[in-house]
């Protein structure tokens, strides 16, 4: 059987994106987390899906939303990572964003952004997984912020 050490190096391996995940509670406040556990599902419809961990301090935010947006982070946006990876303090205060078409938050600056409806949460493990139909995206420039071998990297 396979350990969770040896699991988390194979892992490691893959290199993903790094998105920011927001998402508005039932009081219309805007909450917001880091999730590199993100991946296209389809192209029609154009479904994407996010892996929210159980004991996220969001996970009950994620779960009752009927919508959400990503922000998927370029490479210059490595501390906005940071940021909405800390359970501490207003992740927002202070930065730059957009709001949306439905109302979702977006981070300016981005590498791409994705509006999206929530059609499906699966409970998986210790995550849940979110399935979001895209209902409009948006890209920018640059490059993008990858997460590798549990560090963050980018292209050369």
């Amino acid at each position: 059987m396979i350990t969770p050490d040896e699991f988390r190096a194979a892992l490691g391996r893959f290199a993903s994106g790094v998105t920011i995940f927001t998402a508005r509670d039932a009081q219309g406040i805007d909450h917001g987390m880091t999730v590199s556990a993100f991946s296209s599902v389809s192209l029609s419809p154009p479904l994407v899906l996010a892996c929210i961990a159980r004991d996220a301090t969001l996970y009950a935010v994620c779960k009752d939303a009927s919508s959400f947006g990503l922000s998927v982070l370029s490479s210059a946006q490595e501390a906005l990572s940071r940021r909405f990876g800390d359970e501490q303090g207003n992740r927002f205060d202070g930065l730059p964003f957009t709001r949306g078409a439905s109302g979702a938050l977006l981070l300016d600056g981005a590498h791409a952004h994705l509006e999206c409806t929530k059609v499906a949460w699966h409970e998986a493990g210790d995550h849940s997984i979110c399935v979001g139909e895209v209902d409009r995206a948006s890209v920018g420039g640059g490059e993008p912020l990858l997460h590798y071998r549990g560090a963050y990297a980018r292209l050369r």
